[in-house]
C-alpha cells in the first residue's frame, strides 16, 4: 500500500438565518451559511481532501456550481458519492481530520454528532474521523462574523 494525503479548504458567508449546517448537523444559531448546495463547508473541505489525496481534482470540477442540479445539493450526499468514486479508484480512507474556524457558536456539544455523520457518509468508524473548531481571535472575515471557512486532511491507502 502507499499513503497518500490531501488538503481542502473551504469558506462560505454568513447571511441571516436559522441555524448552520456543519459536517451535515444542523447546529442553532441566528445564521446561516449562503452557498449554491446547502454551503456545508466542514463537508465541502473533506470532499476536497480525498479528492486531493486521490489526485481527482475538486469539488468544483464534481459538481460545479454553474450547474442547476446541485443547488440546494445535500453536501454529505456529494460526499458520499465521491467516497464511491475514491473507493472505485482504488483508494481506502486512513482518516480524516478537520478544523471549523468561526466565532460564534460554541461547536462543543455537537461535534460527536459531526464526526458520526461524517464517518457514516465515508463508510468508517468514527474513530478515523476528528473534528475540531477555533476562532479568528477577531481577525479577517472570520473574526468579523462574516463568514465561516473549514479545513480538513484526508489520508488514503492505495493499492499500487
Amino acid at each position: 500500500m502507499s499513503a497518500r494525503v490531501g488538503i481542502g479548504y473551504d469558506s462560505h458567508r454568513l447571511v441571516d438565518g436559522d441555524s448552520l449546517r456543519l459536517g451535515g448537523v444542523d447546529v442553532p444559531y441566528d445564521r446561516s451559511l449562503d452557498g449554491h448546495s446547502d454551503a456545508d463547508v466542514l463537508a465541502h473541505a473533506v470532499t476536497d481532501a480525498l479528492l486531493g489525496a486521490a489526485g481527482m481534482g475538486d469539488i468544483g470540477q464534481h459538481f460545479p456550481d454553474s450547474d442547476a442540479q446541485w443547488a440546494g445539493a445535500d453536501s454529505m450526499e456529494l460526499l458520499g458519492a465521491v467516497v464511491v468514486k475514491v473507493s472505485a479508484a482504488g483508494f481506502a480512507i486512513v482518516n480524516v481530520d478537520c478544523t471549523l474556524i468561526l466565532e460564534a457558536p460554541k461547536l462543543g456539544a455537537h461535534r460527536d454528532a459531526m464526526r458520526a455523520r461524517l464517518a457514516s457518509a465515508l463508510a468508517v468508524n468514527s474513530a478515523r474521523v476528528n473534528v475540531k473548531a477555533t476562532t479568528g481571535e477577531g481577525m479577517g472575515f472570520v473574526g468579523r462574523g462574516e463568514g465561516v471557512a473549514a479545513l480538513a486532511i484526508a489520508a488514503l491507502d492505495h493499492a499500487d
